[in-house]
C-alpha cells in the first residue's frame, strides 16, 4: 500500500531546516562551530530534548558531525547529502527563497507554522491533552468531535475505551450485554471486585469518565444484534468491535456496510491476537473473510433456529491480559487513524503470535457474492419514535411512497408463534428471533420441542399490523427497509434521536429532555392499508417525511 507524505513537520524537523539552510547558501562553512546548544535553546525558543533530536538527524546524514566536549560542527554539502539537505531546508517558503538568494539569514530565526496545523504552544500543567500537539498529524477537533462505539467491554473492550478516554476521544459509546464476574478481573483494567454482576458496559462507561472527565460517554446494556439502531451506527466516526463471536462480528459488519461505516475488529486466544480494519467498498468484510462451514454453522438458524443460536453462542475462549493490551492498543491506534484521515490498510489482518513475538499481515480475497456488500440509499428521516409507530403507520407511510404493493422488510427474523406436534397448541410470541430462548421453545404442555414459525416481510395481512414497531424487536432510531419488488426506500425512525444517542450518561446537572418529535397518526383510524393513496395525511419528500397538520 502507497502511504501518501504527510505535510506536517515535526518541531525537530523544524528546526534542522533552520539549521541547514546557512549551509546551503554558504552562510556557514564546512568545518564552521555550530552555536552552543544553549544559544540555539534561546534562539528558537524550544526545549533541549527537540534541539537534540534536531541536531541527531542532520548528523544522521552527515550534514554536521559532533566532536566530543567541543561541540557540533557543519560537514560539506555533496551530492550524497544535498537532496536530504534541499529537503529539510525548502519544506517552506521562507527557507526556499534564502538559499537561492544566497544571502545570510539576518535577525532573529523565525520558525514557519505550517498551514494545514497551526502551532500551538500547550499548556502542560493544565491540558491533558497538550503533548499530543506536538504530533504533526494529530487533529485536536477532530478527535474531541469524533464519535467512536465500542461494541464488547470485555478485557478487550477494557483496554479500547480505556485508550479512547486517554487519547481524549469526545464521545464514547459503550454496548455490552453480559455482567461482571470475579474471573474478569485478571483480564479487565476497569473492573473492580465491588462491581461484581453489574453491568459491562456501565461500569466501563464509569470508568472511562473517571479516567478522563472530559469525554462524553453513553452506555447500552443490550445486544448488538438487536438492541442498536441503524441510525446510531449512520452518527459514528468509527466502531471498534471487541467480540467473541462470529454472529456479532456478522451483525456489526452487515450495519456498517449498510450504512458505510468503518469498523476495526479484533480478537484474542491466549497468546494470539490479530486486528483488521473494514471499510465497505475497499477490499474484503467480515463476511468475505467466513469458510464455506462457518456461513453454514450461522445458517442452520432457519432449520433449527433455537438450537442453532445457542449453540454458536457457547463459544469461550481464554485470554491474558497482555495479549488484551497489545491488541486493545492497535484497535485504539486504527480508530485514530480513521478519525484524523489517516491511511489504513482495509481488507487485511495483522496476525500476533506472542509465542514467538512475530506480526505479519495478509490481504482478504473479496467475494463477488457476499451478501453484506449493500449500502443503502437516500435515508428518509421520520419524526416518528419505535416506541410510538405502529407496524400499520410504517406499511402506510410504505405504500404512499412505494406503491400499494410495498412491504418492510425486518432486518431480525421475527417469531410469530410456537406450535406443538403433539397436542397442536399454539402460542403467538412476536419477539426476535434472539430474544427467544430454546427453553422457550419447550411445550408447557408436553416438554417437546415446538415448531417456531418465523417471518422478517410485513405485507399488510398480519393480524398484529396494530403493535408498535419497539414491541416486535425494533430498537429506536432504527431505519427500516421497505421495497415494492422493484426499488427500495429507508426509513430513519428519527424521532427517537434525541434520546437515543445523547452521550450524557455519568453527567452531572445534565437532563436529557424527552424528544418533541410528533407520533404518526392517520386522520382516519379505519382506512384501509390498500387506501392510502387517497389519504390526505402524508407528504413524502427525499430525505425526509413530514406529517401534515
Amino acid at each position: 500500500m502507497k502511504i501518501e507524505r504527510i505535510s506536517h513537520r515535526t518541531l525537530p524537523e523544524t528546526v534542522a531546516g533552520e539549521l541547514v539552510a546557512p549551509l546551503l547558501n554558504g552562510g556557514l562553512k564546512p568545518g564552521s562551530q555550530l552555536p552552543p546548544e544553549r544559544e540555539l535553546i534561546v534562539k528558537f525558543g524550544i526545549s533541549r530534548a527537540t534541539l537534540r533530536e534536531a541536531l541527531k538527524l542532520l548528523e544522521k546524514h552527515d550534514l554536521i558531525e559532533s566532536r566530543p566536549n567541543v561541540g557540533w560542527f557543519a560537514l560539506a554539502v555533496t551530492e550524497s547529502n544535498l537532496a536530504k539537505a534541499k529537503e529539510l531546508s525548502g519544506r517552506n517558503s521562507a527557507n526556499s527563497d534564502r538559499a537561492a538568494s544566497n544571502d545570510p539569514p539576518t535577525g532573529p530565526i523565525r520558525l514557519p507554522i505550517v498551514p494545514d496545523k497551526p502551532i500551538r504552544i500547550p499548556n502542560l500543567q493544565k491540558d491533558r491533552l497538550g503533548t499530543f500537539e506536538f504530533i504533526s498529524w494529530w487533529d485536536r477537533d477532530k478527535v474531541q468531535n469524533a464519535k467512536v462505539m465500542v461494541v464488547g467491554a470485555g478485557a478487550l473492550g477494557n483496554e479500547v475505551i480505556k485508550n479512547l478516554a486517554l487519547m481524549g476521544v469526545g464521545h464514547i459509546y459503550i454496548i455490552d450485554f453480559d455482567k461482571i464476574e470475579m474471573a474478569n478481573l485478571s483480564r479487565s483494567v476497569l473492573f473492580r471486585e465491588t462491581d461484581n454482576n453489574r453491568s459491562k458496559a456501565e461500569i466501563a462507561a464509569a470508568r472511562a469518565k473517571s479516567v478522563n472527565p472530559q469525554v462524553h460517554v453513553q452506555y447500552l446494556n443490550g445486544d448488538i444484534t438487536s438492541k442498536v439502531g441503524l441510525g446510531v451506527f449512520r452518527r459514528m466516526d468509527a466502531i471498534i468491535g471487541c467480540l467473541d463471536n462470529r454472529e456479532a462480528r456478522l451483525a456489526v459488519n452487515r450495519f456498517c456496510y449498510w450504512v458505510n461505516k468503518p469498523w476495526v475488529d479484533g480478537a484474542i486466544q491466549e497468546l494470539l491476537g490479530l486486528v483488521r480494519v473494514f471499510v465497505p467498498g475497499q477490499g474484503a468484510c467480515y463476511e468475505c473473510t467466513l469458510t464455506e462451514q462457518a456461513l453454514r454453522d450461522l445458517s442452520l438458524r432457519y432449520s433449527c433456529p433455537l438450537l442453532a443460536r445457542q449453540n454458536i453462542l457457547l463459544g469461550k475462549v481464554p485470554t491474558t491480559p497482555t495479549i488484551a493490551s497489545i491488541i486493545g492498543a492497535m484497535q485504539s491506534q486504527e480508530a485514530l487513524k480513521l478519525i484524523n484521515s489517516m491511511p489504513v490498510e482495509p481488507g487485511k489482518v495483522t496476525h500476533f503470535n506472542g509465542m514467538v513475538n512475530e506480526m505479519h499481515t495478509t490481504a482478504y480475497v473479496p467475494r463477488d457474492d457476499c451478501e453484506s456488500h449493500w449500502t443503502y440509499g437516500t435515508i428518509t428521516e421520520l419524526p416518528a419514535r419505535a416506541e410510538r409507530t405502529t407496524l400499520d403507520d410504517l406499511l402506510r407511510i410504505a405504500c404512499a411512497d412505494l406503491g400499494l404493493n410495498a412491504v418492510v422488510e425486518l432486518d431480525q427474523e421475527l417469531v410469530t408463534k410456537f406450535e406443538c406436534p403433539n397436542c397442536h397448541t399454539e402460542e403467538e410470541v412476536l419477539r426476535p428471533l434472539n430474544e427467544v430462548t430454546l427453553e422457550a421453545g419447550n411445550c408447557p404442555n408436553c416438554g417437546v420441542l415446538r415448531e417456531t414459525f418465523l417471518t422478517h416481510v410485513i405485507t399488510g395481512e398480519e393480524k398484529f399490523l396494530h403493535r408498535t414497531l419497539a414491541s416486535v424487536g425494533v430498537p429506536p432510531l432504527h431505519i427500516i427497509r421497505a421495497h415494492n419488488g422493484e426499488e427500495y426506500r429507508f426509513f430513519e425512525l428519527t424521532g427517537d434521536a434525541e434520546d437515543a444517542l445523547h452521550f450524557h450518561d455519568f453527567e452531572s446537572k445534565v437532563k436529557v429532555e424527552e424528544s418533541k418529535a410528533p407520533r404518526i397518526r392517520l386522520k382516519d383510524a379505519a382506512l384501509h392499508i390498500k387506501d392510502v393513496k387517497s389519504s390526505p395525511v402524508l407528504r413524502v419528500r427525499p430525505g425526509r417525511i413530514r406529517l401534515r397538520d
